[in-house]
């Protein structure tokens, strides 16, 4: 399925649902003109155009997660007040699940947002004092809720006192002793009651902060990242940086996923909750990590288009990923969507060439090769190495470009019809599935070392050795740069 199938289908979460545990907030917005400074005070006079309440801290998280059609429950307290109920009733419109939430005598934290033409001027914020959370009331909701096996939990820490030290770690033990991943939106300087986790998706100042980074024109964030990761025992991190994207820190090393069609920018609030929330959907959906931060940084760019903590909502996202899918793109395709194409070629009685490579850093010899296998046939078949395969034939310091980014500027190429990544070590098993007329390989291998020599002849395929330009290779375009 391609990935706007997969949100279609609502990222296939039938009997699956996300608890969301954090501070919970009402956002309240209220919106008018400027015009005019007060004779009272040095101060702008807003006339009131309009009011209104949307779901604020976790609930958010919880919200974007519902709107991308998943079943969420929270777990948070807010008080027995006026803007507590208020919170609840919008909760329950939004379809998401409250039976997690306690209530008490103290006030339901609320923000409220003074706007003045489309300019913040000034926020009020009323809340709970910190000492005043019930954790013990806290904990036993969330047990309750754990033993029913959500697919996934999310941490969203606004530091309003609810995700305290003890209440993090239990959480987090109770969750892996049920093998259930739990993402971390953190909070504050001190990440240690979030050991454990599977994620934390900090914003590059709240990362600064925590690791005590000084800034400078070359500092590299991998270092402390890592070391974080490390002592977190974290599988991955996730930096928002905003309008640079988003950085994804797994094993050693550290990937910049670019922010894709940005938007102007009415309100960042909220952006944050859509990254975790839309990470969380793509993980049950079980997309590879940098794919669903992609699709993660697309949510991201819609909300911060709009006045408000309003979520991603699947139409929208499905609408973006639409707009992003090019004519190029879809030549990118999963292993079953290709043999869906491949029985439509064969049907139409057309030459099917395969050949397969890692093409990294793509350069005038790989050009020219695919130009020369793509006379061969009618439709070019690319099979692309996945970076963990490249890395096991060529070493930790390959690939230089990763699997995405490689497949994307290939599919730029009028002579390849259509690609498919691989992870295994040699093609063999798309050539037996797809049972390909010609198998295309460079004219450094002899007919005997290719792969699928023996098996293209149970079809009365023939092999094909394509000269190649002499003295281009990615290992010297490697050399010659180092």
């Amino acid at each position: 399925m391609t990935d706007i199938e997969i949100i279609k289908n609502k990222f296939n979460a039938r009997h699956k649902w996300v608890l969301v545990i954090g501070d919970l907030m009402l956002d309240r917005y209220l919106v008018g003109s400027v015009s005019r400074i007060s004779p009272e005070a040095p101060v702008p006079v807003v006339r009131l155009k309009e009011s209104f309440d949307r779901i604020g801290g976790s609930g958010n998280v919880a919200a974007n997660v519902a709107m991308l059609g998943i079943k969420a429950v929270l777990v948070g307290q807010i008080g027995n007040d006026i803007d507590g109920k208020k919170l609840i009733e919008i909760l329950k419109k939004n379809h998401i699940g409250t039976e997690g939430i306690i209530k008490n005598k103290n006030p339901t934290t609320t923000k409220t947002r003074i706007i003045g033409e489309h300019q913040q001027m000034m926020r009020v914020d009323q809340e709970a004092a910190i000492d005043l959370i019930d954790a013990k009331a806290l904990i036993k909701k969330i047990t309750i809720l754990l033993n029913k096996k959500p697919t996934i939990v999310i941490l969203s820490d606004y530091a309003k006192g609810v995700l305290s030290e003890q209440l993090c770690k239990y959480v987090i033990r109770l969750a892996r002793s049920k093998k259930i991943p739990v993402l971390v939106d953190p909070k504050g300087i001190y990440y240690g009651k979030y050991k454990n986790a599977t994620a934390i998706t900090p914003n590059k100042k709240e990362v600064i902060e925590a690791c005590n980074i000084h800034i400078t024109k070359k500092t590299n964030f991998l270092k402390p990242l890592l070391k974080l990761k490390k002592l977190l025992n974290l599988q991955f991190i996730v930096m928002t940086k905003g309008e640079n994207g988003i950085d994804l820190i797994q094993g050693n090393s550290i990937k910049n996923l670019p922010a894709v069609n940005q938007q102007q920018v009415f309100d960042v609030s909220g952006a944050g909750d859509t990254v975790i929330a839309t990470l969380a959907a793509c993980m049950i959906a079980k997309m590879p990590i940098e794919r669903s931060l992609n699709i993660a940084n697309i949510a991201a760019g819609i909300v911060i288009s709009k006045l408000g903590t309003f979520p991603i909502t699947n139409q929208e996202l499905v609408k973006s990923l639409s707009a992003q899918y090019s004519d190029q793109e879809k030549k990118i395709h999963t292993i079953d969507e290709l043999m869906e194409q491949v029985a439509i070629w064969k049907k139409q009685k057309k030459k099917i060439v395969f050949t397969n490579g890692c093409f990294d850093i793509l350069h005038v010899g790989h050009v020219t090769y695919l130009e020369k296998a793509k006379k061969l046939g009618d439709i070019l078949v690319l099979a692309l190495n996945s970076d963990s395969s490249i890395t096991k034939l060529k070493g930790k310091s390959r690939p230089v470009i990763n699997q995405q980014d490689r497949a994307r500027v290939l599919a730029a190429l009028s002579s390849v019809d259509c690609i498919v990544v691989f992870g295994e070590p040699t093609p063999l098993h798309l050539i037996k599935r797809i049972q390909p007329d010609i198998l295309a390989k460079g004219s450094d291998y002899k007919k005997n070392q290719v792969v699928g020599y023996q098996e293209i002849k149970k079809w009365n395929g023939k092999i094909e050795l394509v000269s190649i330009v002499p003295g281009r290779s990615t290992s010297a375009i490697i050399k010659k740069i180092s």
